[in-house]
């Protein structure tokens, strides 16, 4: 078994464990449950004790971490049901299925609690847009996301896409998913009954995906990686769409104990979870299991992770009705066991025990590690920046064209025109502005939708980075009028084994912990991507965070656009030499270096409060929050949005680098009109915020004192041409 084990990717201590918990050596099938269920991605063993440190509730948390997704409640009897997870190494083997699969699962993990999946947001990092690989993975991964999303009628409303060389040969394919659903339907993925029913839903089970989770997702990338494409899952979006309606239908009829998808580790998580969570055992027929090859045998079976399958427990009486739900849409149900009394997970085959064993060692009780933690030799050096030693040009309007042009801050529209993000007539702000608007019918308000994440800023300093990502993702809820409630994220490191890339995780963590806990955004849910390494070279830490924010009346959504001529345009927060990290230094010098900007989280805080509040009294008409590329980048943005231009007076005290291009946080543009004015300065004096009236709207050109001078419809040809140009 020696050679078995330490190719499932297990250590010699862990193989001795699990001979002590079973009392005996494992057989084969048990050892590949316990390699995948113990593996990085299903255990959480290198993560589990740092995330402790998160804040997880609120008064309006119905549902938090430890569950397939976050609930949050609402009012008016609806919650949103929502969760990010990654797909990275899937997508750098098979760019299409990895990010179809990713969407699929992530799908899986809302209408499993009950909800209505009702969009997806997708953080995309990628190398450098002039590799011919880089521009084969970013083509294969949108494809895939469209495919995906689009067949199955969910809306791809927001994300976020960057490129730097360390992603080269690791991409981050992350996918939000957000769902409605009332509060009385919750349902969760837990086992009880003795004798009820274990019922397998959806696609029968093949060879593709053996080996995802502890294979390909818990370990580096290396020169062997292409060999590893059978690990990659095949995603069949057309039975997942048939799975979402059938499964919220057993549920709208209180047909079901239990819901549980299968994603990493397939039936071995979905068995020994839900009854872990019920505190039952679970006997498991694995020749019942419904099959596309013929000869598979209980090994592989049970560590399958073929897409679109769900496990569900019901009482005896409901199977048949259970079954025929399931035949209406087209769909296998089969029951393959039966809830039991204990705590055991027994499988058999053909009469024939193939394994025997707790199912919490499964489930909750695998290794958890103290990893070693140390500040990289490094980190100083990075931290050093020479500003004046630079060759900084003088023609402003060239460097924010090429800041525009460049593939960190061009349209998007190259992208998100792939995906729907229409479907279903909730969508009433598009990407394009901070966060994405959907209407909730059924109550009249709104939610706004966004995600965030530098990975320049952690890399920098892992702490303030992720607090920027966190404040960030929540100015442009406040941007778009929304009262940000509750995050989930994607945490994407290298391998935690190594000392300074555990530091780096745990800063980031303790970081992300601070500020949402300032902030009151309690984490409901996300996921922890460890190993995103090629050869040896680690991505930077890219913490990635999405939020969601309640707007109370549809009305007082905001998007970035400029909404008329002859407004004050005013900028909030104040504006420091924050240059370290910024655009500025990697798209004109090619350099990661300096300190990120400084962060106040209490002005923070009221900056954003401020924002919100100006919103709700209509003082404020539009707003965007300020960030990559600084206020001048903002300002154009907010002008090709509208299609209006404006004349600015900008602060002379500061060189006019600084203050065209610093990417300072806790700063807003907004919009107010002259009536609006006095009522709009008092409530900043009343915030105690920085407040000052840089220009007006009107006209086809944004002027900026005699430091730029552009015209818009030329600005917006580069702008909106430059991915599509990057990527041919």
């Amino acid at each position: 078994m020696a050679e078995l084990y330490e190719e499932l990717g297990l250590t010699t201590e862990e193989y001795h464990r699990i001979i002590k918990i079973l009392g005996r050596e494992p057989n084969r099938v048990e050892l590949g449950m316990y390699s995948l269920m113990w593996s990085e991605h299903c255990s959480y063993k290198s993560s589990k004790r740092v995330l402790k440190m998160l804040p997880t509730r609120s008064p309006a948390v119905i549902q938090g971490p430890g569950e397939n997704a976050g609930v949050v409640d609402i009012g008016g009897g609806w919650a949103v049901v929502f969760k990010m997870e990654s797909h990275n190494h899937p997508s750098a083997v098979e760019p299409y299925q990895g990010a179809a699969t990713g969407i699929g699962g992530i799908v899986r993990d809302i209408f499993t609690m009950g909800a209505r999946p009702i969009a997806c947001l997708d953080p995309l990092r990628f190398g450098d847009p002039s590799n011919p690989r880089t521009r084969y993975l970013v083509k294969g991964v949108v494809a895939g996301i469209a495919g995906y999303g689009n067949c199955l009628g969910i809306p791809t409303v927001a994300g976020d896409l960057y490129f730097h060389p360390c992603y080269e040969g690791n991409p981050l394919v992350n996918v939000m998913c957000v769902g409605l659903m009332r509060t009385s339907e919750l349902i969760r993925g837990v086992a009880s009954g003795e004798g009820n029913a274990v019922i397998l839903i959806g696609n029968r089970t093949g060879r593709d995906g053996i080996g995802g989770a502890s294979i390909l997702a818990s370990q580096e990338f290396d020169e062997t990686s292409a060999s590893k494409r059978p690990s990659v899952q095949v995603g069949d979006p057309f039975t997942e769409k048939l799975l979402i309606e059938a499964c919220l239908e057993l549920r709208s009829r209180r047909l079901l104990v239990g819901l549980q998808d299968l994603g990493a580790a397939g039936l071995s998580c979905a068995c020994s979870e839900t009854a872990s969570r019920g505190n039952v055992g679970m006997r498991i027929h694995v020749d019942r299991v419904p099959l596309r090859e013929a000869d598979m045998e209980p090994f592989e079976i049970m560590i399958s992770e073929s897409q679109e399958r769900m496990l569900a427990v019901a009482e005896p009486e409901k199977v048949e009705e259970v079954q025929e739900v399931c035949r209406r849409w087209g769909l296998t149900a089969t029951v393959i066991g039966e809830v039991v009394e204990g705590n055991r997970l027994e499988g058999f085959w053909r009469g024939e025990k193939v394994f025997d064993l707790p199912a919490d060692s499964l489930a909750s009780q695998g290794p958890v590690y103290q990893r070693e933690a140390a500040r990289p030799s490094w980190q100083d050096e990075v931290r050093r920046l020479d500003w004046d030693s630079l060759d900084h040009p003088g023609d402003y309007n060239r460097v924010l064209e090429e800041l525009v042009s460049g593939p960190n801050l061009c349209s998007r529209r190259y992208v998100w025109e792939q995906y729907d993000h229409m479907v279903q007539l909730n969508t009433v702000v598009y990407p394009g502005s901070d966060a994405a608007v959907l209407r909730i019918k059924e109550t009249g308000r709104a939610i706004a939708l966004s995600c965030d994440g530098n990975g320049r800023y952690v890399y920098l300093d892992p702490y303030r980075g992720t607090q920027i990502a966190v404040a960030e993702c929540a100015r442009n809820i406040a941007a778009s009028g929304g009262l940000p409630m509750a995050m989930t994220d994607c945490l994407n490191f290298g391998n935690p084994e190594k000392p300074e890339i555990f530091w780096q995780f745990t800063e980031a963590v303790r970081g992300m912990a601070d500020a949402a806990r300032y902030l009151e955004v309690p984490v409901v849910s996300g996921n922890v991507s460890f190993y995103n390494e090629t050869s040896g070279e680690a991505v930077h830490p890219t913490p990635i965070v999405g939020m969601v924010g309640l707007i109370g009346t549809i009305g007082k959504r905001r998007t970035i656009a400029f909404p008329e001529p002859g407004l004050n345009i005013v900028l909030l927060g104040e504006t420091y030499e924050d240059m370290g990290g910024s655009e500025y230094l990697f798209a004109l010098h090619g350099l990661t270096a300096g300190e990120p900007p400084r962060l106040d989280l209490a002005l923070e805080k009221r900056v954003q409060t401020a924002c919100i509040e100006g919103i709700r009294r209509d003082l404020i008409l539009s707003a965007h929050d300020c960030s990559e590329g600084g206020v001048a980048v903002a300002l154009l943005e907010c002008c090709l949005a509208g299609g209006l231009g404006a004349r600015i007076r900008a602060d002379t005290s500061l060189e006019p680098l600084v203050w065209l291009f610093s990417e300072s946080q806790s700063r807003f543009v907004v919009t107010v009109p002259d009536e609006a004015l006095g009522m709009m300065e008092s409530l900043a004096k009343k915030k105690d915020i920085p407040y000052t009236v840089i220009g007006r709207t009107g006209g086809d050109r944004l002027i900026i004192n005699d430091w730029i001078d552009v015209e818009l419809e030329r600005m917006r040809r580069v702008r909106e041409s430059a991915l599509e140009r990057l990527l041919a």
